[in-house]
């Protein structure tokens, strides 16, 4: 099978022996770049997370290989130092390697650490931004992430730490203060400590809050509730992972923009 021709974009050769750090979106196919197809079409293999949906994994050329480094929360997982070390031995073996990740490499995605492992071996790479699930994810669940009636500023931060608990720095009194709308990602594992410290930093118990599973799937759900309702209505929901918690008042508007589902 002849690899595919890329359209006339002047896009940049994937070389043998360079690592391309790839962010595929937050799952549909649709909302991939024209980089991250490209570099699909050219790459001979492929070290894929576990967020990265089947059907962008069934865009590569057919002789590329596919190999699996996922990690998920409570779940055995691929150590991070050893992704890091195949990345630069698949390398210098001569191959393209595509290291592909769900939303943005460089947002909650550790591509920055491998980033550093790479420019330390001498590893030739490119970074592919994707579109982070707190942009994709809010889009499709159509709540807009800033609204100049509303907010004229967000922030993301992560409900995950490195060990598994809560991460440690985050100063959640400033979090509250910082911007009206605020998406905490990998939320699900720590909902109800999320929801009690940003209402004891100084949020509303009622303010609107939104669990957005799936974000941009066909399985797409998303709870509307309030920041402290947040967690026993994501259980009663039987909301999965992956999913975010989206708090502010911009989760109001989701009603009359709400186009997806």
């Amino acid at each position: 099978m002849p690899r595919l021709v890329s359209p006339p974009l002047d896009l940049p050769d994937f070389v043998p022996g360079s690592v391309w750090l790839v962010g595929a979106g937050p799952g549909d196919p649709g909302l991939l770049t024209a980089l991250a197809l490209h570099a699909l079409a050219n790459a001979d293999v492929i070290v894929y997370d576990a967020l990265v949906d089947r059907r962008v994994l069934a865009l590569k050329h057919a002789a590329a290989a596919l190999d699996y480094a996922g990690k998920r929360g409570g779940r055995p997982s691929a150590q991070q130092e050893d992704i890091s070390l195949r990345l630069v031995r698949l390398a210098r073996e001569g191959r393209r390697v595509l290291r592909l990740k769900g939303g943005d490499p460089f947002v909650f995605g550790r591509g920055g650490e491998e980033a550093i492992a790479l420019k330390r071996a001498g590893v030739p790479f490119r970074v592919v931004p994707g579109i982070t699930a707190a942009i994709g994810g809010l889009a499709y669940a159509g709540i807009p992430a800033t609204h100049r009636d509303v907010n004229h500023s967000f922030a993301f931060v992560s409900g995950h730490g490195a060990g598994g608990s809560l991460p440690g720095e985050v100063d959640w009194q400033a979090l509250s203060r910082a911007a009206p709308t605020i998406v905490v990602y990998m939320a699900m594992g720590h909902l109800a400590d999320v929801a009690q410290r940003l209402i004891a930093a100084g949020r509303g118990s009622d303010e609107p809050a939104a669990i957005v599973s799936k974000a941009t799937m066909p399985e797409q759900s998303v709870v509307e509730t309030t920041l402290a309702r947040a967690a026993a209505d994501a259980a009663s929901a039987q909301i999965e992972a992956p999913a975010m918690l989206v708090v502010g008042p911009a989760v109001k508007l989701r009603q009359g923009i709400r186009w997806f589902d």
